[in-house]
């Protein structure tokens, strides 16, 4: 029986399994007419089964796990039929989703499991569960995308040995890569630039003119590394706390992204910050709705997944290589431009940092600690944060699985240690989607935040409406300019 030796990073998120939070990456699809149960099996022995995780069980040994082939694979147990009760309408497939997303994956066969919904809505629906041992967010729907008609033809990946020896020229691109591209980009860019630390520094003797560049290399990591092991804890709010284990989702209906853009243009601003803004101000609105107290340098922080792989990178290399970042969400700014400008400005600076590379390594460290003292870490990252948040591009134009078009897909990834909210956000054909996965011992309604996404994105298009005609063109706006001709400050 072949085996696979699993890294010490997925080994990390295999033993991160807790009662109050599974880990597991959870995807919702839902289809603009009927898809049936055989034509998806199909895609599914033809696209996805050539990934080999999707055949492999994990085994335990004497110096950590491996994967190992399923011998009494089946597909009928994995890929599910389910039936909504009642309207089978939106509400009945969160429900469904949140009554999934707590229940373990068999540890006896591949960590995988779909459930096509036959009656949803006048058409189907489709949710998947995937453990995040397999893979990262990134690579999962990368995956998934690979399930569509758009992808390219399959055929199986070499063996692991085979594409451990072929060199980097030698790798296939993913037709996908212009929709998986990283949060920030500069973790990528950090690493294309610096390396490891210690086979940089082997250049000092060639080069000692450029010393002063590793001194400030290494001056920003041990900043960054500090940042991370001294965090604070962000402003404690009724979204923070111990979770219970059981699960709600809720989901907007999805804002234009030509709006989205065009509000980006006259903030100068990019999508991201826009969109973490509006996200801001969502939970904002909820948390004053609910009588917190939320001080004007009020927090929210949010552990933001960030992706390390290099672009030659095919996503049939599975596997998780990415690293998380903190950002802290400025929760207590009630100006909304004043939020865009200071969501900017905090990007900017982790853009420039080394978190997401540090993140990576103490992830990987943890896989080869004992499971105490890996619990403890990890316990300590997430417990910093109040939420886990994903920000991913999705496909431009819409993308047909078995020849039925996908009308909307949102993922969650898991949240862990104590954290209890999960925020999506991915745009997809031309809309951009926004969803909330949270504990209900924390967060019952997780469509009261969601209902306050759009009107935080319609105050910000109310605020360039009042700008006199013709002030954003052809010229650069002066700092503070723009909120002092808006009577802002």
């Amino acid at each position: 029986m072949a085996r696979e030796r699993m890294s010490s990073v997925d080994t990390a998120w295999l033993r991160m399994d807790s009662a109050r939070n599974l880990m597991m990456i959870v995807g919702v699809f839902v289809f603009g007419a009927r898809l049936a149960y055989d034509d998806l099996a199909a895609v599914i022995e033809q696209r996805l089964l050539r990934y080999g995780r999707f055949r492999q069980r994990v085994e335990p040994d004497a110096t950590g796990y491996a994967w190992v082939d399923d011998e009494v694979f089946r597909l009928e147990r994995h890929l599910k039929r389910a039936r909504l009760p009642g309207a089978g309408g939106a509400r009945e497939l969160q429900r469904l989703a949140a009554r999934l997303a707590v229940q373990p994956l068999d540890p006896a066969h591949p960590l995988w499991q779909f459930h096509l919904v036959e009656n949803y809505d006048g058409t189907t629906a489709l949710v998947t569960r995937m453990h995040h041992c397999i893979a990262d967010g990134i690579a999962l729907v990368g995956v998934m995308l690979s399930l569509t008609d758009a992808s390219p033809p399959a055929a199986p990946p070499a063996a692991p040995a085979r594409r451990a020896a072929r060199g980097a020229a030698e790798l296939e691109s993913s037709p996908w890569e212009p929709y998986l591209e990283p949060l920030t980009r500069g973790a990528v860019a950090a690493i294309d630039a610096t390396g490891t630390l210690v086979t940089k520094s082997l250049g000092i003797v060639a080069h000692p003119d450029r010393l002063v560049d590793y001194a400030q290399v290494g001056a920003q990591v041990v900043r960054d590394a500090l940042a991370i092991l001294l965090m604070s804890d962000d402003t404690h709010t009724q979204l923070k706390g111990t979770p219970g284990g059981r699960k709600a989702f809720a989901w907007n209906d999805p804002l234009p992204l030509h709006e989205v853009k065009a509000v980006c243009r006259g903030l100068g601003a990019s999508v991201n910050d826009v969109l973490l803004s509006c996200a801001a101000g969502a939970v904002r609105r909820y948390l004053m709705g609910r009588g917190d107290a939320v001080p004007e340098d009020g927090e929210f922080r949010a552990m933001v997944p960030v992706n390390l792989r290099p672009a030659s990178e095919p996503i049939d290399e599975l596997g998780n290589r990415f690293g998380l970042v903190p950002l802290c969400l400025p929760v207590g700014i009630a100006n909304p431009v004043a939020r865009v400008r200071e969501v900017r400005r905090r990007m900017e600076e982790l853009k420039a940092g080394y978190q997401p590379i540090i993140a990576y390594l103490l992830l990987g460290a943890a896989g080869v600690l004992p499971q105490v003292v890996q619990t403890q870490v990890l316990e300590y990252l997430g417990n910093k944060g109040s939420a886990v948040m994903t920000n991913v591009p999705g496909p431009t134009e819409v993308i047909r699985m078995a020849g039925v078009p996908v009308s909307r897909m949102m993922f969650w990834v898991p949240q862990s240690g104590d954290i209890g909210i999960g925020v999506s956000i991915l745009s997809y054909a031309g809309g951009v989607q926004f969803g909330v996965m949270s504990d209900t011992e924390l967060c019952a309604e997780p469509q009261a935040i969601i209902d306050g996404f759009a009107p935080e994105f319609e105050r910000l298009v109310l605020a360039l409406a009042m700008l006199p005609n013709g002030f954003l063109l052809g010229r650069e706006l002066a700092p503070g300019e723009l909120e002092h001709a808006l009577l802002l400050e």
